[in-house]
C-alpha cells in the first residue's frame, strides 16, 4: 500500500463518522473532495470510495440534500468511473465533477451554498491558501482534511481560519517514495477524536509510518492500535517543562489537541513515566484519575 491507499482508507472511516452526524444536524451537507492532479488514477479511486461510503448511507439521506463535489483535472476516465458510482446514490444526492484543482474550491463551494450547513472538505496536494481555508470553515460545523508537502507546520494556518481544533501528522512510506503531511481542523471535539482513532487503525502492513511533528526527535512510529508511547513521553514531559504541574485530564487534553496520540495513550505515557520515576502524582497511590495532578522531576527527561 502507499499513503495514497492511506488516505484513502482515513476518508472512507472519516465519511462513516461524519455522513450520519451531519444528515441528523441538518436538512442538507456538502462533502468536497478536491485534488491537484497529477494521479488521475488514484484521483478516481479516491472519489469512488467517497461514493460508496454515501450510498451505504441511502435509507439515512431520506428527506435530506446531499451535495458531493469533487474538484479535479479531467482525467479520460474520470466522469465515466464516477457516472457508474453516481448510478447507486439515491435523488438525494447530488453529484458536480468541477474541472479545475484545490484552487477551485472557494467558488465551487460558494456556488454550491455550502455556508452555513454541515461541510467537509477532503484537500488532497492543496497548499493552506487562506482563501481555501476560509471557504472550508464556512461550514456549520466545518471539517477539513488536508494533505501537502511536508516542511511547514499547517497548525498556525488552520487555527488562524478559525479551525479551534487542529491535530497534524506526517505519512512517511518504506523505500522513495515522498512523505506528506495531512492536517485535519474541526470545531468537534468528537470529529477530533474520531480521525485519531481512525489514524491508528488503519492498515498496519500498509508500508507507512508515521511522524508526529510536535516530536523534536521526529521519531517515525508504527501504525498500531496501541502505538509506540516514547514519542508521546517526551512531549508530555515538554508540556510540564513549560506549564509546571498539570491534571491528569489536562495532559490527556494535551495530547489530543497537541499531538498525533488520543487521551488513551496519555494514560499508557503517563503509567510509564511514574513507573521511571520520570515523573511524581498527587495523591501518591490510588487510581491515576482525571485529578491527580503530575509533576515532572528535574533533569529526568534525558533518560525518557
Amino acid at each position: 500500500m502507499s499513503t495514497d491507499a492511506v488516505l484513502r482508507e482515513l476518508l472512507v472511516r472519516q465519511l462513516d463518522h461524519w455522513l450520519p452526524a451531519a444528515l441528523h444536524r441538518a436538512r442538507r451537507a456538502t462533502l468536497a473532495l478536491a485534488y491537484a492532479g497529477g494521479d488521475a488514477k488514484g484521483d478516481a479511486a479516491g472519489a469512488e470510495e467517497a461514493l460508496r461510503v454515501v450510498a451505504e448511507f441511502a435509507d439515512r439521506l431520506r428527506g435530506r440534500r446531499l451535495t458531493v463535489l469533487v474538484v479535479a483535472d479531467d482525467g479520460t476516465d474520470l466522469p465515466a468511473r464516477l457516472g457508474a458510482a453516481e448510478a447507486a446514490l439515491p435523488a438525494d444526492v447530488a453529484v458536480h465533477l468541477v474541472p479545475g484543482g484545490p484552487d477551485r474550491l472557494p467558488v465551487a463551494l460558494k456556488a454550491a451554498g455550502a455556508a452555513g450547513a454541515p461541510l467537509l472538505v477532503v484537500a488532497d496536494g492543496a497548499d493552506p491558501d487562506p482563501a481555501l481555508l476560509a471557504a472550508a470553515a464556512s461550514g456549520r460545523p466545518a471539517e477539513l482534511l488536508l494533505v501537502t508537502a511536508p516542511g511547514r507546520p499547517l497548525r498556525p494556518a488552520l487555527t488562524g481560519a478559525g479551525f479551534p481544533l487542529v491535530t497534524e501528522v506526517e505519512l512517511v512510506p518504506d523505500g522513495d517514495g515522498p512523505a506528506r503531511l495531512l492536517g485535519y481542523a474541526t470545531g468537534s471535539d468528537r470529529g477530533l477524536e474520531a480521525v485519531k482513532e481512525a489514524l491508528w487503525a488503519v492498515d498496519e502492513y500498509a508500508g507507512v509510518r508515521y511522524r508526529d511533528p510536535a516530536d523534536p526527535q521526529g521519531r517515525l512510529l508504527d501504525i498500531s492500535l496501541e502505538p509506540e508511547p516514547g514519542p508521546l513521553r517526551r512531549e508530555l514531559l515538554a508540556e510540564l517543562a513549560r506549564s509546571g504541574p498539570r491534571t491528569v485530564t489536562e495532559l490527556r487534553r494535551f495530547a489530543t489537541t497537541s499531538t498525533v496520540y488520543r487521551a488513551a495513550d496519555a494514560n499508557r505515557a503517563l503509567a510509564s513515566l511514574l513507573a521511571s520515576g520520570a515523573v511524581t502524582r498527587d495523591p501518591e497511590h490510588g487510581r491515576l484519575g482525571g485529578d491527580v495532578s503530575i509533576s515532572a522531576v528535574p533533569s529526568a527527561g534525558s533518560s525518557v
